[in-house]
């Protein structure tokens, strides 16, 4: 077996997997966000109601 990772390698190699899933977790979100929002600016600019969405009241 080869030689065993130094703490700053194994601290290094974790911190880039952090940034990476980071990066891809935004990004996931991030378009998830958009679709939802673009088909809510439809569905107003088509005049419908959903069921799912009720107006806000106020008290």
């Amino acid at each position: 077996m080869g030689k065993p990772l130094t703490l700053v390698q194994t601290v290094a190699t974790a911190g880039v997997f952090s940034a990476i899933s980071f990066w891809y977790g935004f990004m996931f979100g991030r378009e998830s966000a958009r679709k939802e929002l673009g088909n809510l600016i439809d569905e107003l600019r088509r005049g419908g109601d959903s069921s799912s969405s009720d107006p806000p009241q106020h008290s």
